[in-house]
C-alpha cells in the first residue's frame, strides 16, 4: 500500500496545488466559465502540472527502494501524472456543469477520484498495475482525499470541506 502511495505522490500534489493559486488575483483567469465554472483556472491548471512534475523530479532525487516505476524519465512521469490529474479534474467540472450540479457542491466519489482516474489513464501504459492495485489505489485515495479536503476547510484554504 505504502508503494502505491508513493507511486501516485504526483497526482496528489498536483490536486492539492490549485487551491493555494486561487489567491493569486488578476491574471488568474478561468479556463471556461460556461463549460467548467469559476474554479478551473488557467494558473490552477499549470500549478497542477508543475506539481506533479515536481513531485516525481524529488521522487527521482530520493530514489526510494519502495518504488515501484523507474523515474530515469521524470519528467514526461510527471508531465502526465499532472496533466492526467488535472484533465480528470476538469472532466468532473465539465460533467457536474451539464448535470446541473452547482461549483462547489458535493458529488461523492467523484469529487474524490476525479483526478485519480485522469492520471491512472494517462499513467496507465507506463507501468502495470493489476486490478487489486488500482482498488486500493481508489480507495486510499477515496479516504485520504476526504481527510485532506477537510483539514484544508478548516485551515481556510479551501471554501468546502469536499
Amino acid at each position: 500500500m505504502l508503494q502505491l502511495a508513493y507511486f501516485m505522490l504526483p497526482a496528489y500534489c498536483a490536486n492539492m496545488a490549485p487551491p493555494f493559486v486561487r489567491f493569486w488575483h488578476g491574471w488568474n483567469r478561468p479556463i471556461s466559465r460556461r463549460w467548467l465554472g469559476d474554479h478551473k483556472t488557467v494558473v490552477g491548471f499549470l500549478a497542477g502540472v508543475c506539481a506533479g512534475v515536481l513531485a516525481t523530479a524529488m521522487q527521482r532525487l530520493v530514489d526510494s527502494p519502495i518504488a515501484i516505476v523507474d523515474y530515469r524519465h521524470w519528467l514526461a512521469l510527471g508531465l502526465l501524472f499532472g496533466t492526467g490529474a488535472m484533465l480528470g479534474d476538469a472532466f468532473k467540472s465539465f460533467a457536474k456543469r451539464r448535470l446541473h450540479i452547482a461549483p462547489g457542491e458535493r458529488w461523492i466519489p467523484f469529487d474524490q477520484l476525479d483526478f485519480v482516474i485522469g492520471a491512472l489513464i494517462l499513467v496507465g501504459p507506463r507501468i502495470e498495475l493489476g486490478w487489486a492495485d488500482v482498488v486500493l489505489v481508489l480507495a486510499l485515495s477515496f479516504v485520504a482525499d476526504l481527510m485532506v479536503n477537510w483539514l484544508a476547510f478548516r485551515c481556510g484554504i479551501k471554501d468546502s470541506p469536499w
